[in-house]
């Protein structure tokens, strides 16, 4: 006998999880855009963390909405945690353009 979890794995269609999971990659692009964000504006410390905390929240709160339609579990394999899971790619994105962006624009501060 199987048990209800692999049930419920077999009734999960690969290719439409591999297309799902792509949606996260706006998270990625998310990243990007709030470490040009916070290298131009020249923040430092906390500050620049947070705004990477908001756009994480506001990206994953977008694809919750639009996509999962209100219903993550559905959709992602992680459900809500996945969506709202920074990952550790998108936050050392996020570092790099950061620095990239304020030593570009602050260079003779």
């Amino acid at each position: 006998m199987s048990s209800s979890a692999e049930a419920s794995a077999q009734l999960i269609y690969p290719q439409n999880v591999l297309a799902n999971a792509s949606l996260l990659n706006v998270k990625f692009i998310s990243a990007c855009f709030a470490g040009a964000a916070a290298g131009i504006l020249g923040l430092s410390n906390l500050s620049g963390f947070a705004l990477f905390l908001a756009a994480t929240l506001l990206t994953s709160a977008c694809i919750w909405g639009v996509n999962c339609k209100g219903k993550p579990g559905k959709y992602v394999h992680g459900g809500i945690g996945e969506l709202v899971n920074p990952g550790q790619d998108n936050a050392f994105t996020f570092v790099l353009v950061w620095t990239l962006f304020y030593a570009i624009v602050h260079v003779y501060d």
